[in-house]
């Protein structure tokens, strides 16, 4: 306790008139808070899944809620060793953060088995509290900071947003230079910077010392403890597509960069086998499958994406085996457009069909940078440097929505694709890609007669992302071409492995369709729809009423209802309903017999439906939302219906594939009944002072929460849209909070100004805050759309700036209601509000994407701008005095 003592000692008993010394210290704590989080989100997109990461830091926010409990109910002992606990929580951060990350690597979680294994239930609770423990010093920190410093909050405040957003920056820069393994030397840094200053702020010598060997103890542990106890730096899931490729006996990673957009790594292996939609009949049509045809790309460790190596000419016919190579059926020497570059499959298919020029769009510079690098030359035969080639550095939705240039093909084949593939299920990400806004800028952009062709996995039984798929595509055929939709289309399936849709501008021909026809034929691959195709819808009802007595019934699946022969794979090695393994396609292409699959017959009525008419009584008795994808809701998840999730509780083992969609709304449920325990604590523990000493108690607890729920909707809001023109989640969070954060600082600090007329400016700066998130809602795609068509550097200024307005007004009312508290004497509602503040925070993140699935992106920003309207009559009850004088107030 040598370094409390040296630290009680100065001049500063308080923290009433901090200096700028002090402001700057709070501002590197916090920014070492954001810093973590960000970091702890790395490294659980690359150990596991994304959106777990993202779980573990909401709960863990509600660190901040739990030691303002903890200080209401010790406020007294908090006011009189204010500094001796500041002191010990600050030090506790970096041991804390580096002990947790290193014993999260030893809990066996794995996410594939959160439904089926009950212990995986309490590894992830596990990795929950160990995670929450650097947290919590940082809220027990920052919130005595903000308990010593209540008349001049506004400034603390403005210090904490803006060094918080700041730091976003900083990690932005840094995710270049680190990678996910020691990205944690990032928030270290900050953290043992602002501890060092804040010590050297009061004069604490003996403090600061301790202050550098504990940093310099943290940061050493976290660099070398791993290699000396055998602990791995990040435990990867054995069911990570990466860890596929490390386990193959020859595997090899021949390439790895690491930045903002992400861990790419590329490895090569005999083994590996990606083919995606790769026809049966290629083993008896060519004299020889090409060998070691694939290396892998792996992006955070999902994939593979397939690299294709540089076929000789006689290995050339492959592409004809492949479903990319549909357009070309019938478009000879086209001018062809390639959505995006991702592994250059697409690519390779359109310059091998012949097409005299082919437009690659890819919006990962990392990507580009990649197959410009040696090892990858030598691999592709340098693709990027073929003359007919030219590349577009940004999405190509985004040109293709812009440029005046006409194409005869345009191909969307497995863009994203490994996230609609991943064992076991994905996020809720966003796919605007593949968006009805998306389609129509493709059809917009074909020359006459032009064919649009788009490939997508179908690796789900009962189907769900291909159903989704059909229905985008049919909404925007019927939008652009209303009296002739139907004869636009074409569409093939092949079971467990891909979907083909083709669309014409202008139709096709009959003699078109007979080719297309051959085609398939003779790839043994299924029609699902062609212009004239007859269909006996005579069993329609039955494949409906089965596929949900599957989930929902008796447990039966829906194919047992057939013969079993049809849906024998022919591969006994294969077990279609074990989770999909992406390097290995050995369930692609099931040989259906003579019967027709439940799964075909069903996208063989779902396109009748969808082109002649009865889509909304299908999609309504289907077992899974098949809704059409748009830019407000951009999601191929979420497949559940609200109504059905109460019935999903006793079978979750049949929705392994949404258990993201599905573990969202359990955490939205804990974090309300925690949320709804620490609001009821303090009244346990000071009921008197809350119920007796302070008026306008409810008011109080509603303001907080509006402000609380708004804010973080908004920010969870508007990273799901900025992804729109940034193109990457990681750059959109980090663009978006920094600047959120910084001018939200700027708010507070601006709200000094007000202070006095509150009563009468703050509900008119409230409103103000409800009509912008309105005027954003509806009209801030377009915009963001338009910002996607310049430069990258362009990009971010711009979207930086776009949030500025908001984000300036909502800095606002919580730097004005704080510092009211404190001026009428409400000390522990002070210390109350800001734990509330922090709970419906983590209630709005995870109601953020199940609003946004349910709703749209739209209403995410419109509920927050209500909850703001709904705070304009709860600020009232902030400013009712206490009925006894301040001082007379008892301590808990």
């Amino acid at each position: 306790m040598a370094a409390v003592a040296s630290i009680s000692r100065p001049g500063i008993a308080s923290l009433e008139a901090p200096r700028l010394a002090h402001y700057l210290a709070v501002g590197l704590i916090a920014g070492a808070i954001i810093a973590l989080q960000i970091a702890v989100m790395r490294v659980f997109a690359v150990g596991s899944w994304s959106h777990f990461g993202s779980l573990v830091v909401s709960l863990a926010m509600l660190g901040f809620s739990l030691s303002s409990v903890v200080i209401f109910a010790g406020k007294g002992w908090f006011d009189r060793h204010w500094q001796g606990a500041a002191t010990v929580a600050l030090l506790l951060i970096g041991p804390l953060a580096v002990g947790s990350n290193l014993i999260a690597q030893t809990v066996p979680f794995n996410a594939i088995f959160l439904v089926s294994d009950p212990q995986q239930k309490w590894r992830l609770l596990a990795n929950f509290l160990l995670y929450l423990l650097p947290f919590l010093a940082g809220a027990f920190f920052l919130g005595i900071v903000f308990l010593k410093s209540r008349t001049a909050f506004g400034r603390v405040y403005f210090a904490d947003l803006t060094g918080s957003g700041l730091a976003g920056l900083v990690v932005l820069v840094s995710l270049y230079l680190f990678a996910p393994e020691t990205i944690i030397v990032v928030p270290l840094l900050l953290w043992a910077a602002g501890s060092l200053l804040w010590f050297a702020a009061f004069g604490a010598w003996k403090s600061v010392v301790a202050g550098l060997v504990v940093a310099a103890l943290s940061i050493s542990g976290y660099l070398m403890l791993p290699g000396l106890t055998g602990i791995p730096d990040i435990t990867v899931s054995q069911y990570k597509g990466v860890a596929y490729a490390r386990n193959f006996p020859d595997g090899k990673r021949i390439y790895r960069s690491v930045s903002p957009f992400g861990d790419l790594q590329v490895y090569a292996s005999s083994y590996m086998h990606f083919a995606p939609g790769l026809s049966d009949n290629a083993a008896f049509g060519m004299p020889e499958v090409p060998a070691n045809t694939y290396v892998g790309m792996y992006r955070d460790g999902d994939g593979p994406e397939g690299i294709m190596r540089n076929l000789a000419p006689a290995e050339q016919v492959y592409f004809r085996y492949l479903p990319m190579h549909y357009p070309y059926v019938i478009k000879e020497k086209p001018k062809t457009f390639v959505v995006q570059f991702g592994g250059g499959i697409s690519t390779q298919a359109a310059l091998n069909a012949g097409s005299t020029s082919v437009t690659v769009a890819e919006s990962n510079p990392m990507t580009l940078r990649a197959f410009r690098d040696p090892i990858l030359r030598d691999v592709t035969g340098n693709i990027l440097a073929e003359p007919r080639l030219k590349v577009i550095d940004y999405d190509g939705r985004l040109f293709l929505a812009n440029t005046a240039e006409r194409y005869d093909v345009i191909d969307l084949s497995l863009a994203d694709s490994v996230g609609l593939s991943n064992p076991g299920g994905f996020a809720i990400s966003e796919k605007y890609a593949y968006t009805r806004e998306a389609m129509l800028s493709y059809m917009h952009a074909l020359a006459d007669g032009g064919v649009l062709s788009i490939t997508l996995w179908n690796k789900e039984e009962p189907p769900k992302s291909v159903l989704k798929l059909y229905s985008t595509v049919a909404e925007a055929a019927e939008i652009f071409d209303r009296q002739g939709a139907a004869n636009d289309v074409f569409a093939v399936s092949s079971y467990l492995s891909t979907t083909t849709v083709l669309f014409k501008r202008g139709g096709f021909t009959e003699t078109e369709i007979k080719t297309l026809r051959d085609y398939t034929k003779s790839m043994s691959w299924e029609e699902v729809y062609y212009p004239g195709m007859v269909y006996d819808g005579s069993g329609a009802q039955k494949v409906l009423d089965d596929y949900r007595a599957s989930i929902f019934g008796s447990g039966q699946d829906a194919t047992l209802t057939q013969p079993a022969d049809p849906t024998t794979p022919a591969n006994p090695d294969c077990d279609p309903t074990a989770p999909a393994d992406p390097t290995l396609d050995a369930c692609a292409d099931a040989d259906a017999g003579p019967q027709v699959l439940p799964a075909t017959e069903l996208q063989r009525m779902s396109w009748h439906a969808l082109l002649t008419g009865g889509w909304e009584k299908l999609a309504s008795d289907y077992v899974f939302d098949a809704r059409a994808l748009s830019n407000d809701q951009p999601y191929f998840a979420a497949y559940v219906k609200v109504a059905d999730l109460p019935r999903t509780l006793d079978r979750l083992d049949l929705f392994q594939d949404d258990w993201g969609y599905l573990l969202i709304w359990a955490t939205l449920g804990i974090a309300c009944i925690t949320a709804a325990s620490l609001v009821l604590l303090p009244v346990l523990f000071g009921w008197r002072i809350v119920f007796s000493r302070s008026r306008g108690k409810l008011g109080t607890i509603l303001y907080f929460a509006c402000l609380g729920l708004g804010y973080i909707m908004v920010e969870v809001g508007l990273i799901s849209r900025f992804t729109v023109a940034l193109a990457n989640p990681t750059v959109s969070a980090s663009v978006l909070i920094s600047s959120m954060l910084v001018f939200s600082g700027l708010g507070s600090l601006f709200a000094e100004r007000i202070f006095d007329r509150a009563r009468t400016l703050l509900p008119v700066v409230l409103l103000a805050i409800c009509a912008l998130l309105l005027i954003y809602g509806f009209y801030l795609s377009p915009v963001l759309d338009w910002i996607g068509a310049y430069p990258y550097a362009v990009r971010l200024l711009l979207c930086f700036l776009l949030v500025s307005p908001p984000a300036f007004l909502m800095g606002m009312p919580m730097a004005t209601a704080m510092t009211w508290l404190a001026r009428l004497g409400k000390e522990h509602l002070f210390v109350w509000a800001w734990g509330i503040n922090g709970c419906f925070s983590v209630i709005g993140s995870a109601a953020v994407p199940i609003v946004a699935t349910s709703f749209g992106l739209s209403a995410v920003l419109q509920w927050a701008g209500i909850a703001y309207l709904v705070a304009i009559p709860a600020f009232f009850a902030v400013l009712l005095p206490s009925r006894a004088p301040a001082l007379r107030v008892v301590p808990a």
